[in-house]
């Protein structure tokens, strides 16, 4: 039997995967979870065939709850299901050890056939990221530096290169602003930038916010 495991805070975005997936997987066992903590709870106390995970969980967010997941079930195929494209998440995510990576904005038919080839032992990677994944090996030392910040830190600068205050981030991602501010800093210095609106220029000009 299939035991699928829909990790979003969304209660809408839960029910809408659950009847997608219960048309292509009559008999599988569905269960849900708002947060990292409440997913790790249901991975400790029963088995799962896969993990389908949003990647904007408030406080743990996806990707750290990603590896959370790799590191105590690494045989585990988890899915990171995402409303921001490929280009700012995608990649960080197969790093991680997801099986795959698909946007809120794709098809019914997208998503079951993601899953499908998930629990067959494949990945789930679509044409585009297949190329940057491949670009970015290619470019090796080169690579932006953008790429060398923790995912925490990455989360911030999208949200600040997306125009958010250090308090509307802080209350997106369940941290105090002192928090937030740590990590612009760490940002700031990683980026060899000085100010806010120079992070927010970066994240145009690398494609980190659309």
């Amino acid at each position: 039997m299939t035991r699928i495991l829909i990790v979003d805070d969304h209660a809408v975005v839960r029910k809408g995967t659950k009847q997608i997936l219960s048309a292509a997987f009559p008999n599988s066992v569905f269960g849900e979870a708002a947060t990292a903590a409440e997913a790790m709870a249901l991975l400790r106390n029963q088995s799962w065939s896969v993990v389908i995970m949003d990647v904007g969980l408030p406080g743990r967010g996806g990707l750290d709850a990603l590896k959370d997941i790799k590191s105590e079930y690494p045989k585990l195929p988890v899915l990171i299901q995402s409303m921001y494209g490929e280009e700012q998440y995608a990649l960080r995510a197969v790093r991680a050890g997801a099986s795959g990576y698909i946007t809120k904005e794709s098809s019914a038919d997208a998503l079951a056939g993601a899953i499908q080839k998930i629990l067959q032992g494949g990945k789930y990677i679509s044409a585009a990221l297949g190329e940057a994944l491949v670009t970015s090996l290619s470019r090796g030392n080169e690579r932006p530096r953008h790429e060398d910040l923790s995912d925490r830190e990455y989360q911030v600068l999208r949200l600040i290169g997306s125009g958010k205050s250090v308090k509307e981030i802080g209350l997106q991602l369940s941290l105090s602003a002192k928090t937030v501010s740590t990590y612009r800093a760490r940002v700031l210095l990683k980026l060899e930038l000085s100010t806010s609106a120079e992070l927010i220029h970066y994240s145009v000009l690398h494609h980190i916010v659309e």
